[in-house]
């Protein structure tokens, strides 16, 4: 296993790595809508602002680990609110375009404060 680490995504808050390359893949750990500088929440209140900061310190983990977006071939999202969905998918289909990988959307109740959502992916090297 090869432990992936990049500037262009936050830094983990815990025990983890933010990705690893095994097997031909890229695992993404769960990515939140944060400034990969700062750290600072982006967007809040604003679900399209934060899918696109959570998709882009996802692509960056990927790039990285020598993948891409469109060689995603799973993506789990988790959002707090399920009137969220319309806007989570349309930002994601703008985003992803003519890829689409196997997805699978989880409402939770809550995730870090101000967090309106996260996802975690699998990319192929």
């Amino acid at each position: 296993m090869q432990p992936i680490t990049t500037s262009g995504a936050p830094r983990p808050a815990g025990h983890y790595v933010q990705g690893l390359a095994h097997g031909g893949l890229v695992f993404v750990a769960g990515q939140l809508p944060l400034d990969p500088a700062s750290g600072a929440l982006v967007g809040p209140d604003d679900i399209v602002a934060q899918t696109e900061q959570t998709l882009a310190n996802v692509a960056a983990i990927l790039t990285a680990g020598g993948s891409d977006l469109s060689r995603v071939v799973s993506l789990t999202i988790y959002v707090t609110a399920r009137e969220q969905w319309a806007a989570v998918n349309e930002t994601c289909a703008r985003i992803f375009g003519a890829h689409r990988p196997a997805r699978t959307v989880i409402p939770v109740p809550a995730l870090r404060e101000g967090c309106l959502i996260e996802m975690q992916a699998i990319g192929a090297l």
